[in-house]
């Protein structure tokens, strides 16, 4: 089975053409620009086959699960943490896994910079979580390129937009940079795996995978996140995705079951009972509450 469109929680916009007519002839946004953007989360049986090629470059990043893709003769596979980007003028192949779909923020773009940006990006390349790796800031910056164009066409806003655009990609082509400003977080176990848990906030983590990124035995950091936090490690993870959940129910119009999956719970109706037994009141409940101060 092979669906095109529609997932749970997905988010999507295509720019109008007369925006991007507009944005074609800004001598600010004109450089490099989107024309669509979107989110998929845990999208089965996504697939996209091209055989008439588009004008847009087309960048793909999974932050979860795995899948594959086919430019020219040639096919790679994709997990976790990784990105690419296919060049316009020729037909490709995409799709997720069948058994892990993958999670992925995807952008199609153009511009005269456009091609200095997706330069090297054919093959599949690593944004691996670490100490200083910055992807929650990434994922942010993606988020506010999203709502800034879901909220307004005027220039101001889409310049706005295409220039945050251009820092986002330079994120990943100057990944190094980027780190660079973050520095180091030091060898506290907790603050490591704190930072380790911001990273993969959309994921579904087990103590095993965890442990093992912190170098710990299991009970071993079960011991000391309890004694320093009074929480297991899961536990606190589930506290951090709790405090992003009311980020985005104070700052943002998503719907319940969008906010859900990009804190990586399938379920919409657990996501409501954990952040009910974390913060006392319904996810509705904390929303409303602002429109009654």
């Amino acid at each position: 089975m092979r669906l095109k469109d529609g997932f749970k929680g997905e988010q999507c916009i295509v720019l109008p053409k007369a925006i991007t007519n507009i944005i074609e002839r800004d001598p600010v946004a004109s450089s490099l620009y989107i024309t669509d953007i979107g989110y998929y989360p845990k999208a089965r049986h996504h697939y996209r086959k091209r055989t008439v090629p588009i004008e847009e470059y087309v960048f793909i990043y999974c932050v979860d699960g795995k899948g594959w893709y086919e430019s020219g003769d040639t096919r790679y596979d994709v997990g976790t943490n990784q990105y690419f980007i296919l060049p316009p003028g020729g037909t490709h192949t995409y799709a997720a896994d069948e058994n892990n779909p993958w999670t992925i923020y995807w952008i199609h773009f153009k511009g005269s910079l456009a091609r200095y940006y997706a330069s090297g990006c054919t093959r599949p390349l690593d944004v691996t979580p670490g100490k200083a790796s910055r992807i929650s800031a990434r994922t942010s910056l993606f988020d506010e390129i999203f709502m800034t164009l879901k909220n307004s066409f005027a220039i101001e806003s889409i310049r706005y937009a295409m220039a945050s655009f251009q820092h986002y990609l330079a994120s990943l082509r100057y990944i190094q940079q980027y780190r660079a400003v973050k520095g180091n977080t030091g060898n506290d176990i907790v603050e490591i795996v704190a930072h380790y848990f911001a990273e993969n906030i959309e994921r579904h983590l087990t103590l095993a995978e965890v442990a093992a990124y912190s170098g710990l035995s299991a009970s071993r950091l079960s011991a000391v996140f309890k004694e320093r936090t009074g929480h297991s490690p899961l536990n606190y993870f589930n506290l951090m995705k709790i405090r992003r959940a009311c980020e985005l129910l104070d700052n943002t119009g998503l719907k319940l079951s969008q906010i859900s999956f990009k804190l990586g719970i399938d379920d919409q109706y657990y996501f409501s009972r954990l952040f009910s037994k974390i913060m006392g009141m319904s996810p509705k409940a904390y929303r409303n509450r602002l429109h009654n101060k």
